[in-house]
């Protein structure tokens, strides 16, 4: 069973930027397609970026242009850089994979940006 834990949230005012990381304990890291998924309240999840093995990167309309996806699997970590933050950007982030093969959810990272 995939851990997963998400770190790097914080409270940042509009247009300021933060990175957030997920580790993915497990041997299946390099073989999966990651995402980082975002919950705001009220809300349902939604994926806002994915990372596939070898094709190309992919992005809700919402952050493209501003966030960028990366993926480190030496040490079985996906990154989530993000800038141009935006208060509606505020939610709790997750990352899994795409799809989530039934993989138990992280806590996720909170972030929060003020006007």
């Amino acid at each position: 069973q995939v851990q997963l834990v998400e770190s790097g949230g914080g409270l940042v005012q509009a247009g300021g930027s933060l990175r957030l990381s997920c580790v993915a304990s497990g041997s299946i890291f390099s073989i999966v397609t990651w995402g980082w998924y975002r919950q705001s309240p009220g809300k349902q999840r939604e994926l806002v970026a994915t990372i596939p093995i070898y094709n190309k990167k992919i992005y809700a309309d919402s952050v493209k242009g501003r966030f960028t996806i990366s993926r480190d699997n030496a040490k079985s970590t996906v990154y989530l850089q993000m800038s141009s933050l935006k208060p509606d950007d505020t939610a709790v982030y997750y990352c899994n994979s795409v799809p989530t093969y039934g993989n138990t959810w992280g806590r996720g990272t909170q972030v929060t940006v003020s006007s």
